[in-house]
């Protein structure tokens, strides 16, 4: 039995895509490399010494899914493939809504006509809204998000709970994760966005590597101890392993939803001062105004992921920081 894991070439995707060969699953990768490069599963081949099987196609085309659910044995689906861009969602709303709401619901249905009944969902610390105290907990309700984005995530979270409602046997888990940022060890794989990064991490890393003049920093008067945002920044390499971990949860029915983060926040300022200090590389920035949408700060309670999956980030800021640069100063370029 495989596992399907759609928009398995992107960042996040390729990394759990090496962190379930790592672990002995067979993996079917569904892609249509919008915002992704095959050469990231060449090179999780490489790592791992195991492929997984590439399919590339689009989660809205339903005749390709047909195909995957008829050609492959697929027992349980890890679902990333979307649009993630805050800001490209205010100017596309309907792009987002199609592809994260719409593309979601014609893998669901693709799901239930072949008889698999568990995801595990790739959602956000978004779907908590602008309202909600910090740190953020899963028994809190979603919020009033601020971008088609997070409303985008909201939405499928309620077609899943609507879903596994409806469907005898069905189970999802709702991973609600924060600001992956890093890269895998061996700097083969990484971050690469295509076009001006919308953040941080892969601004500052472009800008360290040459690719980038300055890093603007938006906003320094918001109401924190140096005036800029803080976010709740994980390993993205604890964050596929959470994903791995989540599969467990889907043996029992219904669904369940989980935060992934560090439970501790870093201001953007801290955080290029981490970086300078891991690479010894100065980072020159500007502050410049609030970017819109862009809450003060945010971060996880993630003791519900501990208890109930055993999962916690493990890797430190330090870490985060020196992989990032491994990645970058090996790839200048990306993929």
């Amino acid at each position: 039995m495989a596992i399907l894991v759609t928009g398995g070439a992107g960042y996040i995707g390729s990394h759990t895509v090496l962190a379930l060969l790592e672990r002995g699953h067979d993996v079917v990768v569904l892609d249509n490399l919008c915002n992704s490069s095959v050469e990231s599963l060449e090179r999780v081949a490489a790592i791992t010494g195991k492929s997984p099987i590439f399919i590339e196609g689009d989660i809205r085309d339903k005749e390709i899914l047909k195909v995957v659910f008829s050609t492959q044995d697929i027992d349980s689906v890890i679902h990333f493939a979307g649009l993630k861009a805050v800001g490209e969602s205010v100017q596309k709303p309907l792009a987002y809504y199609e592809n994260n709401v719409g593309g979601t619901v014609a893998l669901l249905q693709a799901m239930q006509s072949a008889g698999v009944h568990r995801i595990v969902f790739s959602s956000s610390a978004t779907v908590y809204g602008s309202e909600a105290p910090t740190p953020y907990v899963e028994t809190q309700p979603r919020g009033t998000t601020s971008n088609p984005y997070g409303a985008s995530k909201a939405m499928v979270e309620r077609v899943l709970e609507d879903w596994v409602q409806a469907v005898p046997h069905a189970s999802a888990v709702l991973l609600r994760y924060f600001n992956p940022i890093g890269a895998h060890e061996s700097g083969r794989i990484g971050e690469d966005p295509q076009g001006i990064p919308n953040n941080l991490m892969p601004f500052m890393a472009q800008v360290a590597v040459g690719r980038r003049e300055k890093l603007s920093v938006f906003g320094g008067d918001y109401p924190t101890q140096d005036g800029t945002c803080r976010r709740d920044y994980l390993h993205v390499m604890d964050l596929a392993e959470g994903h791995v971990s989540a599969l467990s949860a889907l043996d029992q029915r219904g669904v369940r939803a989980f935060n992934l983060g560090t439970g501790t926040p870093v201001s953007v300022l801290d955080m290029i001062s981490a970086f300078e200090s891991q690479t010894g590389i100065k980072i020159p920035y500007e502050i410049v105004g609030r970017r819109a949408g862009d809450l003060p700060e945010f971060w996880a309670n993630p003791d519900k992921a501990l208890r109930e999956l055993g999962w916690s980030a493990k890797r430190d800021l330090n870490a985060m920081m020196a992989d990032t640069w491994r990645w970058q100063s090996s790839n200048p370029e990306g993929y």
